[in-house]
């Protein structure tokens, strides 16, 4: 988990710790967002002095804090809008599923195959001998339960018994990393040779990638029914666990009930939903939602002005 606490230059607060005179906004937000994130909050910072604390990890982790640590941030930025759904109606009575992504395979000049590889034999390459694959832990973060349901769908679609199996064996857990952002640093330093990983982390780092038809990249939403053929078990809360079947990648935003500080929550969710949002999220290549969806009910007006009726 990384934390990020953004206000103005002068600004001395320490994370976990309030500024007198100023609004501070706790964002419990997913890895894969971490730059856009980042961003917002500085320029927010400078321009109404509000002090962003940022916890960067991985969607599942985070709600487990509040199920199991019982700690209430002010928002939640979410890789997953189910995880949002689960913590309904206990902790949210409302989400906003707000972008989207799509799973790909990224690599660097040193992977071995990468001169070869490409959108038709990429299993084939993951599979050789020697070949190292870093993928996201499936009990902490939403893409690494997405990497598995990715293949599941390939091995299906291809038509290639055995193929999840065979390319896993290549991604055993050394290879796995809490989140989406720790992954891309392992594929940075050479550590492994290939990444299973969200289009934006790989086009952020400026990765090479091997884009997936969307049969099995989880980006279409029309593609719902065919994506929930596949599914995985994942650790829920308190030691259970729970079936993540396959659906289309939707981050999700929410405001739990009780917020520490719900009036300067909606005002930083108003920012990320405006013209700044967007702007900072479209040069981190995350793609926001013409009609964002909004489930449940008691939403603020700074939410409800983004749904379309």
């Amino acid at each position: 988990m990384l934390l990020v606490a953004a206000a103005t230059a002068c600004d001395g607060a320490r994370p976990g710790t309030a500024t007198a005179g100023r609004d501070t906004v706790v964002v419990y937000a997913a890895a894969s967002l971490a730059s856009p994130l980042r961003t917002l909050a500085d320029t927010y910072a400078a321009t109404t002095g509000t002090v962003s604390q940022i916890e960067i990890g991985g969607s599942l982790d985070h709600a487990r804090k509040l199920t199991e640590l019982h700690r209430i941030p002010d928002v939640l930025v979410l890789a997953d809008y189910e995880v949002l759904a689960s913590l309904m109606p206990k902790y949210v009575h409302w989400y906003l599923a707000f972008a989207n992504n799509r799973m790909v395979i990224a690599y660097n000049d040193r992977s071995r195959g990468s001169a070869r590889i490409n959108t038709a034999n990429w299993p084939d390459v993951l599979a050789a001998p020697g070949v190292s694959i870093g993928r996201p832990d499936p009990s902490i973060a939403p893409a690494g339960y997405r990497a598995l349901i990715m293949l599941q769908l390939a091995e299906r679609t291809m038509r290639r018994p055995g193929l999840a199996a065979r390319v896993l064996a290549n991604a055993g857990p050394r290879y796995m990393r809490p989140n989406a952002a720790e992954l891309a640093a392992l594929l940075d330093a050479g550590e492994v040779d290939y990444i299973i990983d969200y289009e934006s982390v790989a086009r952020a780092h400026h990765f090479p990638y091997v884009s997936l038809p969307v049969t099995i990249d989880l980006s279409d939403p029309t593609m719902a029914g065919q994506y929930a053929a596949a599914s995985v078990r994942v650790r829920g809360a308190n030691g259970d666990t729970v079936t993540m079947r396959g659906k289309p990648i939707l981050y999700a935003l929410a405001i739990p009930d009780s917020a520490p500080h719900p009036a300067a929550a909606r005002r930083w969710v108003a920012e990320l939903l405006g013209a700044t949002g967007r702007r900072d999220m479209a040069e981190a290549f995350v793609t926001m939602l013409a009609n964002p969806r909004l489930v449940g009910t008691g939403a603020p007006p700074e939410v409800t002005a983004h749904v379309t009726p």
